[in-house]
């Protein structure tokens, strides 16, 4: 993969035994390959490994599950893992898929779940970003497909705020401060939506809208915001977009 404007690494990593969906940075160097799907193993009464974390040189350290269809992921620097999940998996009978919402560890012990604290039950997540010490996952509601959520996770102390998103259902997202950028892709083209929003107490607002070409088709699971900056997988290249 090429990242434009940063040095190019390859790192070969062999006899991964799944379909990776997600790709996550851990501290330390380490990585995390997440595939979206798993199966419950009935002779077992266990859910199928979807989880790999890997040494730097690309050694597997650790497997294990963290949930059924995860249309979005996103890791902290702490090396915390955040899901949030689609409908067949809400449905589908895993615990912590069932919370539409869950975060986890490295050793697949799930640490933090919503509670009731969202302003309504989720049907699909759609991206996911990390803040500094916090973590946003965007998803939107089983009531109304169309009522977005931007919820805003504190590690730390487990508290969650969400804000009504301004952009329906987005596929990238990146926040710094009041400030944000979304995208929403044309599936299997060169070209991607870009919005722009901010923020005025609780409320995001649209301040700009514009159509961008890119390298490469933009496909799912393809946009991930780290810090005020939103990396965009188009084709074999990696966009970097600063909210």
């Amino acid at each position: 993969m090429t990242i434009i404007g940063q040095e190019e690494r390859r790192l070969l990593v062999e006899d991964v035994r799944m379909w990776p969906s997600h790709l996550a940075l851990l501290p330390d160097s380490r990585f995390l390959l997440v595939s979206g799907r798993t199966f419950r193993m009935e002779a077992e009464n266990l859910w199928r490994s979807n989880a790999v974390v890997f040494s730097p040189s690309g050694t597997p350290e650790a497997e294990f599950c963290v949930g059924d269809d995860i249309p979005a992921l996103v890791t902290d620097i702490h090396g915390g893992i955040w899901t949030a999940y689609g409908d067949e998996g809400i449905y589908g009978g895993h615990p912590e898929s069932g919370d539409g919402l869950a975060g986890w560890n490295t050793k697949g012990h799930a640490v933090w779940a919503p509670e009731g604290r969202l302003p309504g039950h989720p049907l699909e997540g759609c991206t996911a970003a990390t803040e500094n010490e916090q973590v946003w996952l965007v998803w939107y509601g089983a009531v109304s497909p169309s009522g977005t959520y931007l919820t805003r996770i504190t590690p730390a102390t487990g508290k969650v705020l969400s804000y009504a998103s301004p952009v329906p259902q987005p596929d990238g997202f990146a926040v710094r401060g009041n400030r944000a950028v979304f995208t929403h892709r044309d599936h299997n083209r060169r070209t991607v939506e870009l919005i722009r929003a901010e923020r005025q107490g609780a409320a995001w607002t649209v301040t700009s809208r514009r159509r961008l070409r890119v390298p490469g088709r933009v496909v799912l699971r393809c946009g991930q915001g780290r810090d005020g900056i939103l990396w965009l997988r188009t084709g074999n290249t990696w966009l970097r977009i600063e909210a």
